[in-house]
């Protein structure tokens, strides 16, 4: 085996290339570095923002049907249906709550609406980026303009929806420890200009932070060594190494800023509020209004609580594995993966249902929703 293939290596990321003879070879392998893989080294598996294609691409048989692919690929398509039916559900049930005025009179109410709307990109975008991942390494789809397009849309809107429903989280756990800080002082009006702003700065810095990635993106052909008639099309990222550190850069700063923000303020809400019943009621002990004021603000304390608890398991899996080094290791990165979907879907279970506010105001609009209906059916029967 010689090493480098004289210059003619197809190995990306820095892999070795081998090939059988010196001259006429007829075979070559690439020796991938820590952290890739693939027949040409062309997945970086590092822990943050892990691409499905890296975790199931090799796991789906090409000209195979469906029922006699890997048990992972049929659990993966049940999750994936499981997740955006709870998905759409939550989406659809929250814009319907907030999309009433008396809602979104503060900032929060903007936060949430846009949450809400991010769910359903969300979704839309997880199920597709799925559906074409399936049917293009099955070999059903094949046209490569449509798959280039794709390559560049999809990921990109996809992690862009994510990364901005975690911004507006973090932005309701601010703006509620703001509400406690302030008490009185809190101006409504001033809070909803706030939000209009915040959440187009917030688009503009994601968008901007994640432009990297669609215009790093390309398609690769890979052949199969033992069988020429078997041909992958890859949708992969290629980096140079400056773009490489910034990118990992981006990724924990957008993790780690909303999981922080939140953290902080689950802080501030509990020990503040606490602290202001403690200043009114001398006679009882701290402990005994702590208890008493987290089951009276419990609301206000679920969705930061649970946003935190949900982020802790992908934050472990990425850093005590640091990456997928192989195929074998997709199970523990498939959970991390759609875990990561998991905040996204709460929103009307974590900021609804907890508040009796909102659980009124959404109880008034399906009530409005069923006049309507009947209203209209009773005419159509009229007629």
């Amino acid at each position: 085996m010689t090493f480098n293939c004289f210059g003619r290596s197809e190995c990306e990321n820095g892999a070795q290339c081998f090939q059988d003879k010196p001259d006429c070879p007829t075979r070559s392998m690439c020796i991938c570095s820590d952290c890739f893989y693939g027949r040409r080294c062309q997945f970086s598996t590092s822990g943050f923002g892990l691409s499905i294609d890296a975790i199931l691409g090799y796991h789906i048989l090409p000209d195979i049907t469906f029922s006699h692919q890997p048990f992972i690929i049929k659990m993966s398509l049940a999750l994936t249906i499981i997740f955006i039916i709870t998905g759409f559900l939550d989406g659809i049930l929250s814009i319907i709550t907030f999309k009433n005025k008396p809602v979104r009179k503060v900032g929060v109410g903007l936060y949430l609406l846009g949450s809400s709307i991010t769910t359903l990109l969300t979704m839309t975008m997880f199920g597709l980026k799925f559906l074409i991942l399936l049917l293009a390494q099955m070999t059903i789809i094949s046209n490569r303009s449509f798959l280039s397009f794709q390559c560049h849309s999809i990921d990109f809107v996809l992690q862009v929806c994510l990364t901005m429903d975690q911004w507006l989280n973090a932005c309701v756990a601010v703006e509620r420890a703001i509400t406690v800080m302030k008490g009185v002082r809190f101006v409504k009006k001033k809070s909803k200009q706030a939000a209009k702003f915040i959440i187009l700065i917030l688009l503009f810095v994601i968008f901007g932070t994640s432009i990297h990635d669609p215009i790093s993106r390309r398609l690769i052909d890979e052949v199969n060594d033992d069988n020429n008639d078997v041909k992958r099309i890859w949708c992969i990222t290629n980096y140079s190494s400056s773009l490489q550190v910034y990118n990992y850069i981006i990724h924990i700063f957008h993790f780690f800023g909303p999981f922080i923000i939140n953290l902080i303020s689950t802080v501030i809400l509990i020990t503040k509020k606490s602290h202001q019943q403690s200043n009114i009621q001398t006679h009882r002990s701290h402990k005994e209004i702590l208890r008493q004021h987290f089951r009276e603000h419990k609301h206000l304390l679920t969705a930061p609580i649970v946003l935190v608890i949900l982020a802790l398991p992908r934050l472990i899996i990425t850093f005590v594995s640091k990456c997928m080094k192989s195929t074998s290791d997709a199970w523990l990165f498939l959970v991390g993966y759609f875990i990561s979907f998991i905040p996204s879907m709460l929103t009307f279970l974590v900021f609804i249902l907890t508040s009796k506010f909102y659980r009124k105001e959404f109880r008034r609009t399906i009530v409005q929703c069923r006049s309507i209906i009947q209203r209209r059916l009773r005419l159509i029967f009229e007629r």
